[in-house]
């Protein structure tokens, strides 16, 4: 155990304060107990699986090929360091990342390709020299990006939106202040096209960022165009052995606090009485708990596990977010042309929307991501081949034919890399495993596969997810992607955050 500061002393999870359960042992569930724990309090962490990490697990394919099952991209790896100095940690004892440079390797669909830079005036002379956009104009978007975050973040993101104090802030007056003037009354579209008329690849380009939290950028309010500063102005980070390394550091952290862990231990229901909860029902026993926390997506949460209390119909009603068809393939080659994570365009960008979000099925041209850790962990694939982690946005499961889908979107897949690449990718791949919005649903208890729990097409949307606590039920709190403030590895953090300064 790493030595601590001199005069510095851990608080031990013995202490007066009340124990905590938490369910799911998924990243935010993860952060929760170490911020509770790091606070006083005893607490146990209750996961159905083998395992922890949730959507952030890894796996092995034949033929040594390792990989991140779930989230691919790491952002504000600040939040991750948090946890561990709350914990008077150091946090390169445990963790360590790196930045990088390039971010992204663009294709679109007519040939152009196109590097992302971490500098960002490398990236804007990267657009200038491919796409003839002025290099001025990409940095002064760049800029309006940071702005609409700097002033949107601390309210949006790290506050609660459900209790009337969060509102009373310098942060909350300037954020209200700031958005007619940085155009974020319309769409991301229409603020991107906007910004750039002149080149409809580009405004693509800063459209997928609405994908981040699985939504749709024809109808998403153009608040979310400060996601692009989270890569361009703050960085893009890869986790030393990869992605999964920030659970497992973090599982490490917790156990080292005093946390609990019992896997194959699902939580079957949440006691209540009185308008409060009481405990947990598991197969294994019965729990005496006056504080739970739900890392468990919020509709399975209320529908499985408090089946005798009222459930917020409206919120679980919300419009949900997109999902993902993930092909994992060890292919039998390397490309020194692609790397960590690379996206190829469809002709038709608006069509793949309309079909995700309007009719609940998958475009015949698609967008592909790739996202390829033997890059930065070689270890991951066998020598002279790669890891292929690749990513197509789906609808949530509805009762859609799957099997067929999935045939018909691995040959979209095909097609897009092939003429990319100029090869037959098919022929390469060695070994492959599939992952479906229904299998997404069943392995994480996401509902219906929404990554991200509800979209965020409206302007609303913000306000009308789930809150972190339980307007019912005292001592009942929620964290994770499902809830305030949204999905995706930093949002998640937050949330836990948010969570143990409610219960602190």
């Amino acid at each position: 155990m790493p030595v601590l500061p001199a005069g510095r002393k851990l608080r031990p999870a013995s202490s007066r304060k009340q124990p905590v359960a938490v369910v799911g042992a998924g990243i935010a569930g993860i952060a929760t107990a170490v911020r509770l724990a790091a606070q006083g309090h005893a607490v146990t962490v209750f996961e159905g699986r083998e395992s922890f990490g949730g959507k952030m697990h890894q796996f092995e394919l034949p033929g040594g090929y390792r990989f991140d099952a779930g989230p691919s991209l790491f952002t504000l790896p600040g939040l991750v360091d948090e946890l561990f100095r709350l914990a008077q940690r150091e946090p390169q004892d445990y963790f360590r990342y790196e930045r990088l440079d390039p971010i992204t390797q663009y294709f679109f669909a007519d040939g152009t390709g196109l590097t992302a830079w971490a500098d960002e005036d490398r990236f804007a002379a990267e657009v200038e020299a491919k796409l003839n956009v002025p290099a001025a104009e990409v940095c002064g978007f760049l800029h309006r990006s940071r702005r609409a975050y700097e002033a949107t973040a601390p309210t949006f993101l790290h506050k609660s939106l459900h209790r009337l104090p969060s509102y009373w802030s310098r942060d909350t007056l300037r954020a209200v202040a700031e958005m007619p003037r940085l155009g974020l009354l319309s769409t991301m579209h229409a603020r991107h096209q906007q910004a750039f008329p002149q080149d409809a690849r580009l405004v693509q380009l800063f459209d997928r960022f609405a994908t981040y939290n699985g939504s749709d950028p024809y109808q998403a309010p153009a608040t979310l165009s400060l996601i692009p500063h989270l890569e361009h102005g703050l960085g893009a980070y890869y986790p030393e052995g990869g992605i999964y390394s920030i659970a497992s550091s973090l599982v490490r952290l917790a156990e080292e606090l005093g946390v609990e862990f019992r896997y194959n231990e699902p939580v079957e229901e949440i006691l209540t009485a009185g308008g409060r909860v009481t405990g947990l029902r598991t197969p294994q026993d019965v729990y005496d708990f006056g504080l739970v926390v739900s890392n468990m997506d919020v509709v399975p949460t209320y529908r499985r596990l408090l089946p005798h209390e009222p459930a917020p119909e409206r919120t679980l009603a919300q419009p949900r977010s997109s999902s993902a068809l993930i092909f994992y393939w060890g292919i039998a080659r390397e490309f020194p042309e692609l790397g960590v994570h690379n996206i190829f365009f469809s002709a038709d960008y608006r069509r793949e929307f309309e079909a995700i979000f309007r009719q609940q099925t998958v475009a015949d041209d698609v967008t592909v991501y790739v996202n390829i850790t033997s890059k930065k962990t070689p270890a991951d694939a066998p020598p002279g081949h790669e890891n292929w982690f690749v990513m197509v946005n789906v609808p949530h499961d509805q009762g859609q034919d799957w099997p067929a889908l999935l045939q018909k979107t691995r040959a979209a897949v095909l097609r897009r890399l092939n003429q990319a690449l100029g090869l037959d990718v098919a022929s390469l791949i060695q070994t492959e495993r599939t992952w479906t919005p229904p299998g997404i649903a069943a392995d994480t208890s996401s509902f219906g596969g929404a990554l991200y729990g509800s979209s965020s097409n409206t302007m609303l949307a913000a306000f009308l997810r789930h809150p972190n606590f339980s307007r019912r039920l005292d001592g009942l709190y929620f964290c994770g992607g499902s809830v305030h403030p949204g999905g995706g590895i930093p949002l998640c953090l937050l949330s836990a955050r948010i969570v143990a300064d409610l219960i602190n």
